[in-house]
């Protein structure tokens, strides 16, 4: 009510209708914005649930498909093993055919072929820089399998390296010959089961077998739908579990589930003479320990693979951002969002992922869950300023993306970029800080999405944004 003074008639009882007690009053008013603010929630709700469902709604079939085409690969595999004992089978694919029906969009199914090897007698040699003239592939975590001397089981799959500075000559497992033999054996097995009419007319193709590949390709039919499948022999070792350097033991995850996919590594070729580590399978492990967990957190990463296929791709249908990129930042929100008050509903649980994805297109930097150091954005060539445009639109107007349609992506192109969120998003990298839950919880709160109850958490939120503003001036 306006007082007297301010520019504004006195109050008078001819125009003014009369109120209820005080009590009442502001009673009546608390009620009408609770019910405002239900019906606005449940309108929300309405259509991220209508969007989710109708992706989840392709999950069986997407799963009959691969199964019809796994059932093939299987064949070719086993008719492999018959020939070469030492290319195990493994029918334990659960993890494959879970990604894949997590996957909105037609990427690889990686399948790896493990070899009957004793990995713990294996002894792991860093490539070295001048490995690079011999034409070796160096990279993060490359390396030399060494082969003790005793084993002849694998006389032929090795090869005398010079792997140390003096140049000493030791006997190393060599993926280009591994890859090779597994090529033969798997164009013999195709050989094999078409003149069995084990494989009728359209069920496979082996056009992308590439020789400088370090993957061989095939293209199964699975119903009426195509998968490739990247073959990959593997070399598997037990080890020491990762110990996650500076972070909790176990950050939002199940009790154990982190020591649990770490503790055996897993090798494949990285080029004709060196192996690399990969994290395929244990990343696949946390995604399933995640799916354990309460909260829509998987249903998260369907919804936004779903615009990354539909919406963020780039001009003729390639896409900058890979499920692969979205995993980590499923696996990131759920160490820094370790608390079930974020997980309560799609909306909430979609933008935890959000604010670390745009955190990483700002700065061009996506660490790698298992391997912080390594940066997955590295060397890409995309436009990722021109992606984080479109997922920031997505994060400012979501209703507008949220219906599926065919053709060109939803237009971006009268978006304009909120000047603070992008100095939130632009702060030094350097500072650990920045790279915690109060910093997440900021950006949160940019986009009105921050409805935490915790009060030290909201202390710490508000001691780091009361350091930026220090730092830099931030738009009110």
């Amino acid at each position: 009510m306006s007082t007297p003074g301010c520019g504004f008639p006195p109050p008078t009882l001819h125009w003014l209708p009369a109120l209820p007690s005080l009590p009442t009053y502001f009673s009546s008013c608390l009620k009408q914005a609770q019910d405002s603010g239900r019906a606005a929630m449940a309108a929300r709700t309405s259509y991220w649930q209508s969007y989710l469902g109708a992706i989840v709604s392709h999950e069986r079939q997407r799963l009959e498909h691969f199964q019809q085409a796994e059932d093939i690969l299987l064949t070719l595999l086993e008719g492999i093993h018959a020939r070469e004992p030492r290319f195990l089978v493994d029918y334990a694919r659960n993890l494959e055919a879970f990604e894949f029906t997590l996957c909105a969009s037609e990427d690889a199914v990686t399948m790896e072929v493990p070899l009957r090897i004793d990995g713990s007698v294996l002894r792991v040699l860093p490539c070295q820089s001048r490995d690079a003239s011999d034409g070796h592939c160096l990279g993060l975590g490359t390396c030399y399998l060494e082969v003790p001397s005793p084993e002849t089981d694998l006389e032929d799959w090795t090869s005398t390296v010079g792997v140390t500075e003096q140049a000493r000559g030791v006997k190393c497992l060599v993926p280009g010959k591994v890859l090779q033999h597994l090529k033969e054996l798997l164009v013999s097995a195709i050989v094999c089961c078409q003149l069995r009419f084990l494989l009728q007319p359209g069920d496979l193709s082996a056009e992308n077998l590439q020789e400088d590949a370090m993957e061989l390709s095939l293209l199964i039919r699975g119903g009426w739908k195509t998968i490739r499948f990247d073959i990959i022999p593997v070399v598997r070792r037990q080890q020491e579990p990762l110990w996650l350097k500076g972070r909790q033991s176990n950050g939002g995850f199940p009790e154990g589930s982190l020591w649990k996919a770490t503790e055996e590594a897993h090798f494949v070729p990285a080029s004709a003479h060196c192996w690399r580590s990969s994290t395929h399978l244990p990343v696949l492990k946390l995604l399933w320990a995640v799916d354990t967990l309460q909260g829509p957190r998987l249903d998260s990463l369907r919804l936004l693979d779903q615009l990354r296929s539909q919406d963020w791709r780039e001009e003729g249908g390639k896409g900058s951002l890979t499920f692969n990129h979205l995993k980590m930042v499923l696996l990131w929100s759920t160490e820094l969002f370790s608390s079930a008050e974020d997980w309560q509903d799609l909306e909430g649980s979609v933008y935890r992922l959000l604010v670390i994805l745009l955190r990483c297109l700002a700065t061009q930097c996506l660490p790698h869950f298992l391997h912080p150091e390594e940066n997955l954005f590295q060397g890409e060539t995309p436009d990722l300023t021109s992606l984080y445009h479109k997922v920031e639109s997505f994060a400012r107007d979501p209703r507008r993306f949220l219906c599926f349609h065919f053709g060109p992506p939803a237009c971006t192109e009268s978006w304009k970029a909120d000047p603070s969120t992008r100095a939130l998003l632009h702060v030094p990298t350097k500072d650990r800080s920045y790279w915690d839950t109060p910093y997440f919880d900021i950006l949160l709160s940019q986009f009105q999405m921050y409805r935490i109850q915790d009060g030290a958490r909201r202390s710490a939120m508000s001691q780091l944004l009361a350091k930026i503003q220090q730092e830099i001036p931030l738009q009110s």
